[in-house]
């Protein structure tokens, strides 16, 4: 038996995901309780590799290692041989000999799959230009914190088929709910991760007619990390793509407003629609570090029952 890696959602079964959400709640929960008591990876060693720069995915991988009694190395390609060249699946087998678990936020999602099939100890996927996995468990505890089971329900993504897109066309086949994907022509997100995910995903064209109803709306920047060039053309084509609190009016009376952050207010929000009770970003955010440990846990320890 090989390592667990999570590299996308469909790494673990439905189950396993189910389990790791519940799990992240009872982590958050004890952590507020008692504080960073729970110890299990005394002297245990994370490698973080970071290609792309990063706030939230940094401070909530190196929190949760250090609360869990472990340490963190943060590794860049401008301090690493990874800068000069060295091949992906020497680096891989390298680490492997010296670290418990390895997290990458990186470009190349092939580059992430051949780091991970060269690997010996867990790799976690922290963003690649195709998923960003991480980040889909902390938006549905958020959902499963604030509104129960997310099953049957109904999500709407306004904007680019980015990354996040595809993650969320991922976690509405995983979590069992109903994704509306709206956004402009020539930014669908890749046919092939929509025709997997079947009936659980709608294509639409129409923001105000896509959050019509919904639980939940979440959206995006217009511009990824790598796309600032394209910013002019994507702020015209986005045109009407902003969400804003009139189109959270016309969801359900209980919706709530996701983004994973940052946020560029005025254009893809409204530049208050944080401040709106429904937005409920802050705790998404800092859900990261829950959700992450509980994904740490497992790949190390398995499912543990306390």
């Amino acid at each position: 038996m090989g390592p667990r890696h999570f590299l996308t959602l469909l790494d673990l079964s439905p189950e396993e995901l189910r389990y790791l959400i519940q799990r992240a709640i009872t982590i958050k929960n004890g952590l507020k309780a008692h504080g960073p008591t729970y110890t299990p990876f005394t002297n245990r060693t994370m490698a973080m590799i970071f290609e792309k720069s990063s706030t939230r995915t940094r401070v909530s991988f190196e929190t949760g290692m250090a609360q869990f009694g472990g340490h963190a190395l943060f590794l860049s390609p401008r301090d690493t041989q990874l800068g000069r060249g060295e091949p992906i699946s020497d680096t891989a087998r390298v680490l492997s000999e010296m670290v418990d678990l390895v997290m990458i936020r990186t470009f190349s999602h092939a580059g992430l799959e051949e780091f991970a099939a060269a690997s010996s100890v867990p790799v976690i996927n922290a963003l690649t230009d195709d998923y960003h996995p991480c980040q889909l468990l902390a938006d549905v505890m958020t959902w499963t914190e604030l509104r129960g089971s997310v099953r049957g329900r109904t999500a709407v993504w306004i904007g680019d088929g980015n990354n996040m897109c595809h993650s969320w066309i991922n976690a509405a086949r995983q979590f069992d709910f109903n994704l509306r994907v709206c956004c402009p022509e020539g930014y669908e997100p890749r046919e092939d991760i929509m025709a997997a995910a079947g009936d659980h995903v709608t294509l639409m064209r129409d923001p105000m007619a896509a959050a019509q109803g919904a639980d939940l709306i979440t959206t995006d920047v217009w511009a990824s990390m790598g796309q600032e060039e394209e910013q002019a053309k994507r702020e015209a084509d986005f045109a009407g793509f902003q969400v804003t609190e009139s189109m959270l009016d016309t969801a359900a009376d209980d919706v709530l407003f996701l983004h994973c952050l940052p946020a560029h207010r005025g254009e893809e929000i409204s530049t208050t629609l944080l401040d709106d009770p429904r937005a409920v970003v802050w705790q998404e955010a800092g859900n990261r570090l829950h959700a992450q440990k509980a994904l740490i846990e497992f790949l190390l320890l398995g499912q543990v029952n306390h």
